[in-house]
């Protein structure tokens, strides 16, 4: 369960990186803020489920 908490934390700042380079690509249009939305909820939920696996590390 462990490795697999890591690996989410690692695939959100991932998809994080990816929307943020396709806000990059189509700056100019209407959709460039969505995908800073989106990565903006990405990076929030990498950091929401590494501070809860660590609390559960913690409790072990």
């Amino acid at each position: 369960m462990n490795k697999a908490g890591r690996f989410f934390e690692i695939a959100y700042l991932a998809v994080a990186v990816i929307f943020g380079y396709e806000a990059y690509l189509v700056w100019g249009d209407q959709k460039a803020y969505i995908y800073l939305l989106m990565a903006a909820m990405a990076v929030f939920m990498f950091l929401f489920r590494r501070r809860f696996r660590k609390n559960r590390e913690n409790k072990k």
